[in-house]
């Protein structure tokens, strides 16, 4: 029996997910965006009643949040825990919600999903001939579609120029904030994004060809 359909609702400022909103469409499997609310790109710095710019949030799996105005991020979070519903706002540090560094940092956990299944910490399979990629599938990637991108680019190089050339075609893809740092690391969205890619594929490379 067909499972129904993993039901998503996210929310973004100014249209600052469209990309993730067209990479989850075009690479999810059985994850259906059923509302997208887009918030006005230019807010207040503080707002009092931010319930009066969020919609009344219906019965999902899911709510992914990209919103940047923080009284209105917290108060998502704060609504959706009330009904049970896991929230990710990737970049954020809003108590109550998975808040991993960029999308693509995001582990596997169970709260996340089908859509946890699908995307997060990029993972891949790789065939080898005579030390050229052949193939490179994607398991699991970024859901803005910066994983798919740079796997077909990849297809046909040899392994070394291929690990080269991993961080940057991700990077050229990624729509993380490049001023965004990481203070432990002193790394952007941007350069993690690259770094995480180059690892999995390393990874792939030296668990060796299926």
């Amino acid at each position: 029996m067909q499972r129904p359909p993993f039901r998503l609702i996210l929310f973004q400022q100014g249209g600052n997910a469209d990309f993730k909103v067209g990479g989850i469409e075009a690479y999810g499997n059985g994850i259906e965006i059923q509302e997208v609310h887009d918030l006005p790109a230019s807010l207040p710095e503080f707002i009092e009643e931010p319930g009066e710019y969020v919609p009344d949030i219906g019965p999902c799996d899911l709510i992914l949040t990209f919103v940047r105005q923080p009284d209105i991020a917290c108060h998502i979070v704060q609504t959706a825990n009330k009904k049970g519903i896991p929230v990710i706002a990737p970049g954020q540090h809003i108590p109550g919600a998975i808040t991993p560094f960029t999308c693509c940092a995001m582990g596997r956990l169970a709260a996340a999903g089908r859509y946890g299944e699908q995307f997060g910490l990029p993972e891949f399979e790789v065939c080898l001939e005579n030390g050229i990629i052949k193939e490179l599938r994607v398991k699991r990637g970024a859901p803005c579609g910066a994983t798919w991108f740079a796997a077909k680019k990849l297809v046909g190089m040899p392994v070394e120029k291929a690990l080269e050339a991993m961080g940057r075609e991700a990077q050229f893809c990624c729509v993380a904030n490049p001023s965004a740092f990481d203070p432990i690391t002193g790394k952007s969205q941007v350069h993690f994004a690259g770094d995480v890619h180059w690892v999995a594929l390393k990874k792939a490379i030296t668990q060796g060809s299926v």
